[in-house]
């Protein structure tokens, strides 16, 4: 048996977390073979988890803070051995044996905030992220992330061996424009033509940049910005009024599920995804789905991730100049904004979380 922890399922720090979690989970359910079974360890709580086909289900005897602080210390009882196979950096890191024991521990990393950008994540979770990584390091069999960028980032953070494996993650199963989605943008107040612009109020989001492109691609559209957490609000209208945008023009929107996600998405001319941190783009990958144009600052992921599929400009000296002009080009004629169309969705179908269930069962095969 192949156990998955989800304790995102329970108490989940992340709504993308949650969903790389559920849609992992599932998909191995859907992909497992024959004669395996997929279980879950998950902290205690009351939610029932949303994965039809999960075998057995190890409720913990701690909540998941408690749990997350007890196992950055190495106290795992409860836990068990086997197969275990985590979505994210939380995780039971013990030491094990895995040629007799057939015991495995393989976590997950979707990004490298608190390393590459501490002082935008709270001390706490900075400590536990860290220290769990040196658990990672004497303990884990395997760490799977998103991108061979983000690899070798990693391997330059800590030695592992060759243990880091490259799995991508996908928007989530069935993402599509929903039925009533002209009915949610009227419910979220919005106008049903838009751009959209991906970040939050920390620096390295680039939304600052972002704002100055879109002043300087000569836009006028309304835009929608993706991904800025509660109370963001001010901070990022006066990023905007910063640019030289007006305060009517930017509607912040956070929290949203998938399928209001994918009603802005429907709407949106353009989608610009300014940030350069390391760690999967979610939101790139959602709109590239829907088959909408996208251009993306020049990181290391949105160069792999996007490859083909979108714009991918900049040097890191002046990215407002390189997406600004990107922008207005792409925006300049609707034969360019359908050819940028057609490139996002070819390259959206190259995601799955089929696939990706299908090579973490490799991956522990290979073990």
């Amino acid at each position: 048996m192949l156990r998955v922890v989800l304790d995102q399922l329970v108490t989940a720090t992340h709504p993308d977390l949650a969903t790389a979690s559920r849609e992992l989970a599932r998909a191995l359910v859907q992909a497992r073979p024959s004669g395996c079974e997929v279980g879950a360890i998950v902290p205690a709580g009351a939610a029932e988890l949303d994965v039809p086909g999960l075998g057995e289900v190890r409720r913990m005897a701690m909540g998941r803070r408690e749990l997350a602080a007890a196992w950055q210390l190495g106290v795992t009882a409860g836990a068990g051995g086997g197969l275990i196979h985590s979505p994210t950096l939380l995780a039971p890191l013990v030491r094990h044996d895995r040629v007799n024991d057939h015991d495995q521990t393989v976590v997950t990393l979707w990004h490298l905030r608190p390393w590459e950008h501490p002082d935008e994540v709270p001390r706490a979770l900075q400590s536990w992220a860290k220290a769990m990584l040196k658990r990672v390091r004497r303990h884990a069999d395997a760490v799977v992330v998103p991108t061979h960028a983000m690899a070798e980032r990693l391997a330059e953070l800590t030695d592992l061996g060759g243990r880091i494996r490259v799995i991508a993650g996908a928007a989530p199963a069935g993402f599509a424009v929903p039925t009533d989605a002209v009915g949610r943008r009227r419910t979220m107040t919005l106008p049903e033509a838009l751009m959209v612009l991906i970040g939050d109020a920390s620096p390295s989001s680039g939304l600052a940049a972002g704002f100055r492109a879109i002043a300087a691609s000569g836009a006028d559209l309304p835009i929608v910005v993706l991904d800025a957490r509660d109370g963001e609000e001010p901070a990022i209208v006066e990023l905007a009024q910063a640019a030289g945008i007006g305060e009517h023009r930017v509607h912040v929107r956070p929290g949203l599920d998938a399928a209001d996600r994918a009603a802005i998405l429907d709407a949106a001319a353009i989608v610009l995804a300014p940030g350069r941190r390391s760690g999967f783009p979610w939101r790139v990958v959602e709109a590239m789905a829907l088959g909408v144009p996208v251009v993306a600052a020049a990181s290391a992921d949105h160069r792999e991730v996007i490859f083909e599929g979108g714009r991918v400009v900049g040097d890191g000296a002046d990215d407002a100049e390189a997406l600004g002009d990107a922008a207005a080009d792409a925006l300049s004629s609707i034969a360019g904004l359908e050819r940028l169309a057609v490139l996002a969705g070819d390259r959206g179908r190259a995601f799955s979380w089929r696939e990706a269930a299908d090579r973490v069962w490799q991956l522990h095969a290979d073990l």
